[in-house]
């Protein structure tokens, strides 16, 4: 039985028409919906946790996309940034993602209309609404949104007309074990973060030592190849590779993958398991990993075998998920798998679609019981790993055009994916898939990045938020 608790109406729907939009992030996607919503006429604020613009994308950006420019600017952000004089990179060109960022994302917000709008150094702890918690149902509508939010002088307390969420999942990887557990003792910095800059400022922190990357998907393959090249330079370095199945379907090369480098990026990886360069550890299921003096053990079964390896570094390559927590007063419908919204966890579901056959979606696919309340981007994907960036433009100018009123254009959904065969992030929120800037196929390729190839194939760009 399901029990409605309700309170006498208390909201004026009148006072939400003078509230700014909140949007939670400012990634690609959070930067798009603040341009799609100023472009409806809609008044917008953008709360961004880090001190700049792109904040998860720098932490990536050593990588390179696999979808050429013309994939990755947003139309209404394009529509803000041509009247400044700004020169759009030559659109057949792969940016890294360095160049996403002072190409585009910084441009973008220093235009004169999102400059204004884009609050730094601001987290949003908790959503809710103005003296209503979840139980409370009369009126909820018309009711302001509260949010909580933690800045340098302390706490704030915000109200809002509509709330979109685009604050990713880079920052919440899933947990090295098997059961999705977080290991039972604090490693520091013996685990490293998905795509780490091994042949760069990374670089001393893998040379010479013994790691284990753990994950069968895009980020490890990636983060394998980087670390064999090290390891031509650096002797001493051991490269293991646990996975929990006994093969990687995902990366297998797929010559119908519309980015071929992604499509080579299993058989090179394979390659150097073959060649002995990295020992893949399959059927691995990891049940603890714990501090051991300098070094790491992980602990677990190998097809259902007891099984333990000593390394001095573990890279968590095992993908992510949404950080719900600050959204406990929201009323969400999600998934009860792979935590995204009802309607839109079937489209998404990796086991039937990749990148490019995930259907296009908006509002009706996105919406929460919650009224007004919309989680955009990687987030909205939850622990599914194939969302494509345009997939997130489009859903952020259909919840724009919805809030504005106009339900029809909300409704029709327009995006045309090209088939990409194996097309699977591991990386979330303002998230990366990629690879080295480099020319050099050998040092790696990865689910969103390549070297920049002579003529990049037509593809749509992926991993970030």
């Amino acid at each position: 039985m399901t029990l409605t608790l309700t309170v006498p109406p208390h909201a004026d729907a009148d006072r939400l028409t003078r509230l700014p939009v909140a949007v939670i992030g400012a990634g690609p996607v959070g930067l798009a919906a603040a341009a799609h919503l100023l472009e409806q006429g809609l008044p917008v604020v953008v709360y961004e946790a880090g001190d700049q613009v792109g904040t998860s994308v720098r932490a990536w950006g050593h990588t390179r996309l696999f979808s050429p420019w013309r994939y990755v600017i947003d139309d209404a952000a394009r529509r803000l940034l041509e009247p400044t004089g700004w020169a759009e990179p030559r659109r057949s060109s792969l940016p890294t993602g360095h160049d996403l960022v002072a190409q585009y994302l910084e441009p973008l917000a220093q235009t004169p209309e999102l400059a204004p709008v884009i609050r730094y150094g601001v987290r949003v702890e908790a959503v809710s609404r103005q003296g209503m918690d979840r139980t409370r149902s009369a009126g909820r509508a018309d009711t302001p949104f509260l949010l909580r939010l933690h800045t340098a002088d302390g706490v704030e307390d915000v109200t809002a007309r509509a709330v979109v969420d685009t604050s990713g999942t880079y920052t919440s990887p899933n947990p090295l074990t098997a059961a999705g557990l977080d290991p039972t003792a604090d490693l520091g910095d013996r685990i490293a973060h998905a795509l780490p800059d091994v042949l760069g400022v990374d670089r001393a922190r893998f040379a010479g030592k013994r790691v284990l990357v753990v994950g069968a998907g895009h980020s490890a393959a990636n983060t394998l190849i980087k670390l064999a090249a090290l390891a031509k330079d650096e002797p001493g370095t051991t490269l293991l590779w646990a996975i929990r199945n006994a093969g990687t379907a995902r990366l297998g090369a797929d010559a119908a993958d519309g980015l071929a480098a992604r499509g080579q990026l299993g058989s090179n990886v394979h390659g150097l398991v073959e060649s002995g360069q990295v020992d893949q550890l399959a059927s691995f299921e990891i049940d603890d990993v714990r501090p051991d003096g300098d070094q790491v053990t992980v602990t677990g079964r190998r097809s259902g075998e007891p099984f333990t390896v000593i390394v001095d570094v573990v890279v968590n390559a095992t993908g992510f998920r949404p950080d719900l927590d600050m959204l406990r007063e929201i009323r969400l419908g999600l998934d009860d798998i792979v935590e995204a919204p009802r309607a839109l966890a079937p489209l998404i579901d990796p086991n039937l679609h990749s990148c490019g056959s995930v259907p296009p979606h908006g509002v009706a696919e996105l919406a929460h019981p919650e009224p007004n309340f919309f989680i955009a981007g990687m987030k909205s994907y939850g622990r599914a790993p194939t969302f494509l960036l345009l997939t997130g433009y489009e859903q952020v100018r259909s919840i724009a055009a919805e809030l504005a009123g106009d339900h029809q254009a909300a409704r029709d959904v327009q995006l045309v994916l090209p088939e990409t065969g194996v097309c699977t992030t591991d990386v979330g929120g303002s998230s990366s898939c990629g690879v080295p800037a480099t020319t050099e196929a050998a040092e790696g390729l990865s689910c969103c990045a390549a070297p920049a190839p002579a003529a990049p194939p037509a593809s749509s760009s992926c991993c970030t938020n």
